[in-house]
């Protein structure tokens, strides 16, 4: 039996429809279902940040996450493949009639991407005093609690409808096929199979 971690929301329901239209049968978590076994699968329902961690940690043999994720918290796992799915951007947020000032010595930006802006403002030569939120970060900058912030950006709607705008994007992100390294060797025929079949949807839907 494979594994598969999923996040919760839309880039779960685009993968399972991925699989429906793969084995052509239904796919499908029901109401609050956080397991659900179909055929050789079990598909777990979790929150986003938490795939990579059971795929790492082999709860998982695959999962599905955004490679935002995938680069914040720096996991030892198999990256397999670009889905194409849950497009967004991850970028740099500041009031509306506010510019970045990159000759500054430093700046306060809230984030709950900690890793990704410390890596981003080093490459920029400016020190950042990460202020760690977990919600409404767009309200950081309107009560003075930072100059910036870092974020998941789909639309920019959020952010215009809060007072500020993307002053500059740091990286694009996706859903990727992972892979656990030990399931990779002991399940290889299986996690590759099931890549191609993954590989030939995505393709076509290019």
């Amino acid at each position: 039996m494979i594994t598969v971690a999923l996040p919760k929301g839309r880039i779960a329901e685009e993968t399972l429809d991925i699989f429906t239209e793969i084995f052509n049968r239904k796919f499908k978590f029901e109401g609050r279902e956080l397991i659900m076994e179909v055929g050789d699968f079990r598909f777990l329902n979790v929150r986003n940040q938490d795939v990579p961690i059971y795929v790492e940690r082999g709860s998982a043999d695959i999962g599905v996450v955004g490679l935002d994720v995938i680069t914040e918290k720096r996991l030892n796992i198999v990256k397999l493949l670009d889905m194409n799915i849950g497009k967004c951007r991850v970028a740099i947020g500041i009031k509306q009639e506010d510019e970045i000032d990159w000759s500054r010595p430093n700046i306060k930006v809230a984030t709950k991407m900690v890793n990704i802006t410390e890596q981003y403002f080093a490459k920029k030569a400016m020190g950042v005093e990460i202020i760690k939120l977990y919600g409404s970060i767009e309200l950081a900058p309107l009560v003075g609690l930072a100059d910036a912030i870092v974020d998941i950006v789909e639309t920019g709607n959020t952010m215009r409808e809060n007072g500020l705008k993307v002053a500059e994007n740091i990286m694009e992100s996706s859903a990727h096929l992972i892979a656990n390294k030990n399931s990779y060797y002991a399940k290889k025929d299986e996690i590759l199979s099931l890549y191609e079949k993954i590989n030939r949807v995505v393709e076509s839907r290019v």
